[in-house]
Formats: C-alpha cells, structure tokens, sequence
C-alpha cells in the first residue's frame, strides 16, 4: 500500500509518498526558515501563510518523483498534533480533503512518535529510494524492549516503547527543549536562528574544557528528567562577564560553544543509556531535529556501545521534521493497529507521547 503522508506542524511544509511503511518513494520539503531569522525565531503567521501557499505544490512533486498519480495512493497520514494550532490545520484540511476525495483511509500521527518512527526508514538510504521491486514488506512494530528518546526544539523526552499506540514516558524536560536551548544560546552569541548548526559549526574550533557547565540535580519528577534553563542561564552570565572584561571575542564565542555543546551531549547520552538500563531494553531509537548534530550522534554510538545497546537513529536527512516518518508510521498504524481516523479529526498542539 502507497501512503501519503503530510507534515505541516511547524515552519516545514512536507508531502511524502511511503510504500509497504518502509520505501521512500517521493518526499517534498519546502522550509519557510528563511522568513523567520530575521524574527530570530517561528512566527506562526508566516509559517501557516506557506503552508497555504505551498501545500499542493508539495503533493504535486511528491508524485513527481514517485511517478505515481492521486489514484495510487491508498493511505492518508497527517500530523495532528503537537505542533503550531494554525499549521496543522492546514495540513489537516489538506489531508481530509484528499482522503475524502480519493475515498482512502485517513490516519492521525502524533509528531513526537514519527520522529522515533523516521529510525526505521530504510537507514543508510538518501531520502528518496529507488521504488523496491516485488511485494512489499511485512509491517514492522518497534524492536523488542526499546526506549525512545526525542531531542527537537520543541521536545525533550525518553519514552519506553511497548508498541506502536503504547509508549510509558520515562522522563521529559522540565523547562526549556533541548533545541530552544540551542536557539537561546546562540542568540547570546549572535550567531542567529537557528541556533544548533551554528553552535555546532562554530564548537568545532572551540575547547569544551574552558567552561564549567553542568545540569541541575532535579527535585521530584524522575531520574530521566531534562533541566536545561540553568545551562542557558549560566550562559548568559559567562556571556556578561566577557563583555564587561572586554573578552568577548571569536575565541570566547567558540569555546562557550562547545562547552555548552559538550554539557548538554553529555546530558542526553548518560540518561538515554540509563533509561535503556532501567528498563532493560537492548534499543535506544533517536528522533529529533536535534539529531542531526554529529557530535551528538558520534557520543550516542560510542556509549551505545560500550553498554552493549543497540542505537537506531535515522539518516541526517530525516532527523527534522519530514512527510516520510508521518506516511511511514501512519502505515504502520493502519495495517498493524487497525487505526482510521475520523474526518473530525481535530489539530492537538500540546498533544504529548501517548
């Protein structure tokens, strides 16, 4: 089965076109970052302004590169929620009306699960894979006793999955994502939005050892929770020192990068692995925009294994937001679970793992 996937839940407009929940066969991306630097962050207006305008152009070359028409697809999946209220109801009507219109199946994804999802996407592939000859694969859930964790601008949680509709959330952030850290920083160091490839650019000729950063112990909640608003907090002071005593230059910049860098890495990896401890399971999948940071992605693999776990991250390319990690786990949804979603389907900006 063909699925058709649209993801609008930010500034990223996506159309993807998934076979069988595991071949690429067409994925459209049109980002309107570009419009928000200048803002230094999203602004909900232009972002649904480009979803608007940019929506059917996505779908058209989508089907474009698959070489496939409307009539193929057999499968609707759209995110419905967390995400910006007014961006995904845009991607929403998109995907009730082609449903609808095409008399398929509609599913509602949840955007934090199809980051952890985009992990089982033909790793090792580009984004786009040649169309697979012969029958398609056999649905695939998670691997046995696996822990997801998410690391986005918006999000920060480690999850035990214990099936494709049954996550158990371990621990979550209790104040700033991981990524909104990243952007905050950055824009102490002027360096602009978005903030995490400019700090990680500007790390690699930076000391991590110049600066002492490190995470609260957290009262209550538990051990895989995330504080990050102390890191950034710190920050800033380091940042106001340095002006006053006149040291606030390229060398200072690229040292406070890295040392943020290397605290906050460190942060992720030791309760990703201590949460696949506690649970007792042999996975840890990564999901996130935040992914895409190589020395993230480098600390993750070696720790994974030393400790004997297996790591599942998805391909750079598909670590931020994208279509095919939607239209992929919508499948998976729909053929394993039995999942239909109604054409009252609602957008649920603060929907969490669940």
């Amino acid at each position: 089965m063909i699925t058709l996937g649209i993801e609008t839940s930010c500034d990223e407009t996506a159309v993807g076109l998934v076979e069988g929940g595991r071949a690429i066969l067409g994925h459209s991306l049109v980002s309107s970052v570009a419009f928000h630097q200048q803002y230094g962050g999203v602004v909900p207006e232009i972002a649904c302004r480009h979803h608007v305008e940019l929506i059917t152009y996505c779908v058209d070359d989508a089907l474009r590169q698959a070489g496939l028409r409307l009539p193929d697809v057999g499968l609707v999946a759209v995110t419905y929620g967390p995400g910006l209220a007014g961006a995904l109801l845009i991607g929403l009507a998109a995907a009730k009306s082609l449903s609808f219109g095409l008399r398929v199946p509609l599913v509602g994804v949840n955007h934090l699960q199809a980051h952890l999802y985009a992990a089982l996407l033909g790793a090792g592939q580009s984004p786009v894979a040649d169309r697979p000859r012969g029958p398609a694969r056999r649905p695939t859930a998670w691997p046995a006793r696996a822990v997801g964790l998410i690391v986005s601008g918006g999000h920060t949680a480690l999850a035990r999955l214990d099936g494709l509709t049954r996550y158990t959330v371990m621990g979550q952030t209790r104040d700033d994502a991981v990524g909104e850290a990243f952007d905050k920083v950055a824009k102490l160091l002027g360096l602009g939005y978005p903030g995490g490839p400019a700090i990680e650019r500007i790390a690699a000729a930076g000391d991590p050892s110049r600066l002492a950063f490190s995470t609260p112990k957290i009262r209550g909640g538990t051990p895989w929770d995330f504080s990050f608003s102390g890191i950034k907090t710190a920050a800033l002071r380091d940042v106001q020192q340095a002006q006053q005593a006149g040291t606030f230059d390229d060398r200072f910049r690229a040292d406070l990068a890295a040392s943020f860098q290397h605290a906050v890495v460190e942060e992720l990896v030791a309760k990703g692995v201590s949460a696949c401890r506690a649970a007792a399971a042999r996975t840890l999948i990564v999901g996130g925009g935040v992914i895409a940071n190589q020395v993230l992605r480098g600390r993750l693999a070696e720790a994974c294994r030393a400790a004997r776990i297996r790591l599942r991250m998805p391909p750079v390319a598909l670590s931020t937001d994208n279509a095919a990690m939607v239209a992929g786990l919508g499948y998976q949804l729909h053929a394993v679970c039995g999942v239909t979603s109604p054409l009252t389907l609602t957008a649920e900006p603060n929907l969490g793992m669940r």
